[in-house]
C-alpha cells in the first residue's frame, strides 16, 4: 500500500541524502511525493543517481521509527502542526523565496506564520547592555503597531526581541535549528512556551535534530524569507545576524541596521550594512514609514509598563554619554567623590538606568 499524503511527505523528507533542492526536483519531475514513492527505481535513478533512488525505493527502519514518532507527535497535541509545500497553510513569503523548505514543523498558531506584518528582528548573541535594550523596545514598539516579530530564539537579541513582542500582546515566532521536540537554548525552555502560546516554535528539521552548527545558518533564510524586512540591532563583522541580512538582501527585502558606537565592536556589522545600503534606523517608526504600515489608533500604542523616566539632566549625565566608561574615567570627568559618585551610580543601577559592565565599567541605558 501506498503511503498517505503525510506520510509521503514526511518518508521523503526523513529520506539521507534529500534536501530541499532534491526534493523539489523530485517534485517537478514527478508530482506530489506519492507519486515520487510509486515511481520505478530505474525512473528515480535517471533523476536522483542510484544510490538515492534505492534509499527512496526501500526505507531503512531508522526512517519508519522516525515516521512514527512524528505522527506521534503531531497528534499529542492539537497545537503540534506539519505544514508541507502543498498546503494552503505554508506561508506565500517562503514560496517565494528560491529554497523554500519541503514542510514545516509547528508548533503554535498556524495563523503567525501568515501574519500580514512580519519583520524579523536580528542581532548579536551577547549585545551590549543598551543593544539588548534596543531590541526590545523595537520590537515592542512594532508590536503595538500590529507587526509580527521573527526571530531566532537565540541568547541576547533573539531573546530580547522576542520578550518585547510578548510584552506587547503582538504574536512572535521563532525559527530554530533543532527539531522541536527540544528547546536550544535550555535557558530559553520557558519563554520557548509563552512564544508557542502567543505566536509560534517554527523547524525545517525533524525531531530530535540536534543543535548542529550548520542547522543555524540555513534556519536564517527562512528568518529573513518570512519577513517583509529584517532589523539588525547588533552584529560583529562576521555573524549569523548579518547572514539573515544577506539572505534578505537576496530575496529583494528591505534591510534596517541601528548604528551604535564607533568603538563597538557589536556596532561595526551594522556600520557595514549601513554602508552598502542597509538602512539606518533611529526608531521603529522608520521601519514602519519605510514599510508603509498604516498605524493603529494612538491609544493602542502605550509605552511598556516597565519603562523608566529618563533622569534629569545633570553633569554625570552627561559624563556617561552612551558609551561605556570606567568609574575613574567619570570620577575625573565630573569631580565628584568617590562615595557620592558610588551612591548615584548605584541609585541609577538599580532603577534600570546605568548598567554595571565587567571591568568596573558603566553605561546608560535609554528607556522607551
Amino acid at each position: 500500500m501506498l503511503p498517505d499524503a503525510l506520510d509521503a511527505w514526511l518518508r521523503l523528507t526523513a529520506t539521507p541524502g534529500v534536501g530541499p533542492a532534491t526534493g523539489r526536483k523530485l517534485l517537478a519531475a514527478l508530482g506530489p511525493p506519492e507519486a515520487v514513492f510509486s515511481a520505478t527505481q530505474a525512473t528515480l535513478s535517471r533523476l536522483v543517481g542510484e544510490r538515492l533512488a534505492q534509499a527512496l525505493s526501500t526505507p531503512t527502519p531508522e526512517v519508519e521509527a522516525r515516521l512514527r514518532q512524528t505522527l506521534e507527535w503531531c497528534a499529542a497535541d492539537t497545537g503540534r502542526h506539519i505544514v508541507t509545500l502543498a498546503d494552503a497553510a505554508y506561508p506565500p513569503a517562503l514560496l517565494q523565496t528560491e529554497d523554500p523548505p519541503l514542510l514545516l514543523y509547528v508548533q503554535g498558531d498556524l495563523d503567525a506564520l501568515n501574519h500580514p506584518r512580519m519583520v524579523a528582528v536580528v542581532g548579536s548573541r551577547n549585545p551590549t547592555p543598551q543593544g539588548a535594550e534596543n531590541a526590545r523596545q523595537f520590537a515592542h514598539a512594532l508590536g503595538q503597531a500590529g507587526v509580527c516579530i521573527v526571530s531566532g530564539l537565540a541568547l541576547g537579541v533573539d531573546g530580547a526581541a522576542h520578550l518585547g513582542a510578548l510584552d506587547s500582546g503582538a504574536p512572535t515566532v521563532a525559527v530554530v535549528g533543532t527539531g522541536l521536540d527540544r528547546v536550544y537554548p535550555k535557558r530559553h525552555f520557558e519563554l520557548a512556551h509563552r512564544i508557542a502560546g502567543q505566536g509560534a516554535l517554527v523547524s525545517e528539521y525533524p525531531l530530535g535534530t540536534p543543535p548542529l552548527a550548520p542547522n543555524f545558518p540555513r534556519r536564517n533564510r527562512i528568518i529573513a524569507g518570512l519577513a517583509q524586512g529584517t532589523l539588525v540591532v547588533e552584529a560583529a563583522l562576521r555573524s549569523g545576524s548579518l547572514i539573515t541580512a544577506e539572505w534578505a538582501l537576496q530575496m529583494g527585502r528591505e534591510v534596517f541596521a541601528i548604528p551604535g558606537s564607533i568603538h563597538a565592536p557589536q556596532s561595526r556589522g551594522c556600520h557595514a550594512l549601513i554602508r552598502q545600503g542597509a538602512k539606518l534606523v533611529e526608531s521603529a517608526q522608520d521601519i514602519l514609514e519605510d514599510l508603509r504600515y498604516v498605524l493603529p489608533p494612538a491609544d493602542a500604542r502605550r509605552s511598556p509598563a516597565s519603562a523608566t523616566e529618563t533622569p534629569p539632566d545633570s553633569p554625570l549625565l552627561q559624563a556617561l554619554g552612551f558609551d561605556p566608561v570606567g568609574f575613574d574615567a567619570l570620577q575625573a570627568r565630573t569631580g565628584m567623590d568617590t562615595a557620592t559618585l558610588q551612591a548615584r551610580l548605584l541609585e541609577w543601577e538599580l532603577d534600570g538606568l546605568v548598567q554595571r559592565l565587567p571591568g568596573g565599567r558603566f553605561q546608560r541605558l535609554i528607556r522607551g
